[in-house]
């Protein structure tokens, strides 16, 4: 710790690093399709923002890879904990089933490992390979049960795997509302994991490709999307204690809801979800990286502070340097504050180190205990 063992323990939940011999692992084994992969993420940026994201990404690489300097940073930036998750450019989302479950595999082995190199600093989050819907769930109990991890982070949406020639763009896209994924909402919620909504790319492709707008639009567009897919589709009725935290303090939809409400109200094919969406927003988490005090307001008017959680989207450089410091720029309360920091992140058992197991073999799902 930072010499404040007295204090609740300030938890960001909202923190990547890079794993650079997966990239190379999936690259050796998937060629062509990681470099399609590749092109159409350079297409969706735009030749400005691609030499700049490239620029960003060498300045900053020590951080993303090198633990003494993430642990140098985290102590200027008064973080106690981070609950660090893969750059969701490793969600690799075109491999097929055998080796989109090594890649989580993968992943999940090796954020373990960085956990246990500072295992009173860190606790870590896996991947699934949301394409294959029916591996999720072995993915997610690599995750929890053999690697210690406290859940497991997915994208927006998947894009469709085995969409046929000639197909819609969107063939066979796996949305969260997908039929296909109840029964890793059910593993999810039995082993009270935590489930970290973060997007990576956008449908709207070539219509971003300037001005970062691939990013600063996409994100909270995607966020909203997912998010309502959740909603309106009743999964958070039928898996009323998933925790899910929503990266980017949810994007566009918290705040926004009167239109969901309004069609909700008037539209029988919007009316599946047993309670106006607005009422689901207060059973879900979200990081507080809105970069607004104002929008940092809404959101806590929206959900509730006790359902906001301290984010920073460490290290790059639309995340904050400061984070803590834009949590009390918010002007709340001093609880509210606390409960942001620190209080939410113990309350859903977010601690440094590896998690074990219950006796039933699974995590109970009012705190998972912590091996520290």
């Amino acid at each position: 710790m930072t010499g404040k063992e007295s204090l609740p323990a300030v938890v960001d939940v909202h923190a990547h690093v890079v794993l650079p011999t997966l990239q190379e692992y999936v690259a050796a084994c998937a060629p062509a399709e990681f470099a399609a992969a590749q092109e159409l993420d350079a297409r969706r940026q735009g030749p400005a923002s691609v030499k700049i994201s490239g620029a960003m990404i060498r300045e900053r690489w020590p951080r993303l890879v090198d633990l003494s300097r993430r642990l140098a940073d985290m102590d200027a930036a008064g973080v106690d904990v981070q609950l660090v998750s893969p750059s969701p450019s490793h969600y690799y989302y075109f491999a097929g089933p055998e080796l989109g479950g090594e890649i989580a595999r993968r992943a999940n082995t090796a954020v373990m490992e960085l956990v246990a190199s500072a295992p009173g600093r860190l606790a870590g989050l896996g991947l699934v390979p949301l394409q294959h819907p029916e591996a999720m769930v072995a993915a997610l109990d690599h995750a929890v049960l053999d690697c210690g991890l406290l859940g497991v982070e997915i994208g927006s949406y998947a894009p469709g795997f085995d969409r046929l020639p000639g197909q819609e763009p969107n063939a066979g896209t796996v949305e969260l509302s997908d039929a296909r994924l109840e029964p890793f909402w059910a593993r999810a919620e039995e082993l009270g994991a935590l489930v970290f909504l973060h997007p990576f790319g956008c449908s709207l492709d070539e219509r971003l490709d300037r001005f970062y707008l691939a990013n600063t639009v996409s994100q909270p567009a995607e966020n909203a999307v997912a998010l309502s897919h959740l909603i309106f589709a009743g999964v958070l009725d039928r898996y009323p204690e998933l925790r899910i935290i929503a990266a980017h303090g949810g994007g566009y939809l918290p705040s926004t809801l009167g239109r969901s409400d309004h069609a909700w109200r008037v539209r029988p094919d919007a009316h599946v979800c047993a309670a106006p969406p607005s009422s689901y927003i207060s059973r879900l988490w979200f990081d507080s990286l809105t970069h607004s005090p104002v929008e940092l307001r809404a959101l806590a008017g929206a959900a509730g502070a006790d359902r906001i959680l301290l984010g920073s989207d460490y290290p790059f450089d639309m995340g904050s340097e400061d984070p803590v410091g834009d949590v009390r720029a918010a002007g709340l309360s001093v609880g509210e504050e606390q409960a942001i920091l620190a209080g939410n992140a113990a309350a859903l058992g977010i601690r440094a180190g590896r998690a074990k197991a219950g006796a039933s073999g699974a995590a109970p799902r009012e705190g998972i205990e912590i091996d520290g």
